[in-house]
């Protein structure tokens, strides 16, 4: 029986975040990539999907939120890898120059909880449409 767990879990979408609240949410849904890390480096490790076949299921820059007004992100990628998708790429890329073209600005601690419910919530809205 674990081994048909096993199996199916490779076939899950990815979930790459830097959020923990998007991480305890979606945990039993996708395979989760939870990195402690900045914004920028989330993009870069989607990109890196991206240049191996996997598909973004969901934008990067999503909800109007400029890069440098949180550093909080998650992105659905695809759990297989197929033929490399252009758009995914060009998609992708764009992100992460748009992210690294705003100065990095220190958020104070008390908005750190406030900013991950943003994130949880604009993911959520995605993942809760997808079957």
């Amino acid at each position: 029986m674990r081994i048909l767990t096993l199996l199916g879990d490779l076939f899950m979408d990815i979930l790459v975040t830097n959020n923990p609240l998007a991480e305890a949410q979606y945990r039993d849904r996708f395979r989760i990539e939870y990195i402690e890390t900045s914004l920028i480096d989330v993009l870069i490790r989607v990109r890196n999907h991206a240049h191996v076949g996997h598909r973004l299921l969901t934008h990067p820059l999503t909800g109007g939120l400029k890069p440098n007004d949180t550093p909080y992100k998650s992105i659905l990628v695809s759990g297989t890898r197929g033929e490399i998708d252009e758009q995914s790429i060009r998609i992708i890329e764009d992100a992460v120059l748009i992210a690294k073209g705003f100065p990095l600005r220190q958020i104070p601690e008390r908005y750190l909880q406030d900013l991950q419910t943003v994130d949880l919530s604009l993911i959520r809205s995605a993942l809760d449409t997808k079957p």
